[in-house]
């Protein structure tokens, strides 16, 4: 819930002003941490996660085929909001240094409404991705893992934005850097290299 502030404003004498948007701006530069009210209860979820999906690569294959378009729309929403985010900042530290007189009501309306339509079709691809059980490992690189099993060893299936197939995998302990390249031998019947 948003509250307004008091903004007093020097050489005004004690009038006192409301400002809402400087309360939304602040409180919108990071999106990647949520903010509660002094008073709300952080819940709880105690529901139990579910198991792990394992892929065979022929399932990684065809969920990342299906995935890529979700991927692409996700990375493009998150330059966007930087890129919002920064506009947000640069007319917060305006206002801040104006003393909250001349406040851009219209333009920050429109940048808000703007910032939640992008902030909720990022939420949307990413739930569509993360859904399949696939792992978003890195979005400013599109890199996505897909959990498998390959010599009774649990691994990753690793698929990162521009290859054209998934050609890499690596165990669950390693990074990017520790990406091997797949061996036909180790795949499960029905699996082909292509």
């Amino acid at each position: 819930m948003l509250r307004p502030t008091r903004c007093q404003h020097k050489n005004r004498g004690s009038s006192l002003r409301f400002s809402w948007v400087v309360v939304l701006v602040v409180r919108n530069l990071d999106q990647r941490t949520p903010m509660a009210d002094e008073d709300d209860d952080p819940e709880q979820d105690e529901t139990p996660e579910p198991p792990q999906r394992l892929f065979t690569l022929t399932e990684a294959e065809r969920v990342r085929k299906e995935l890529e378009p979700f991927l692409l729309e996700a990375i493009d929403c998150r330059k966007k909001l930087s890129s919002l985010e920064n506009d947000l900042s640069a007319v917060s530290a305006r206002i801040m240094m104006m003393g909250g007189v001349l406040v851009p009501y219209e333009k920050l309306a429109k940048v808000r409404m703007e910032h939640t339509h992008l902030a909720e079709n990022l939420k949307s691809a990413l739930n569509r991705i993360l859904e399949t059980g696939c792992i978003i490992k890195d979005l400013d690189v599109g890199l996505l893992d897909f959990p498998a099993v390959i010599n009774n060893q649990d691994v990753y299936l690793c698929w990162k934005l521009g290859e054209d197939r998934i050609r890499f995998y690596h165990r669950q302990d390693e990074g990017f850097a520790g990406r091997k390249p797949l061996d036909p031998r180790d795949l499960g019947p029905g699996d082909k290299l292509q």
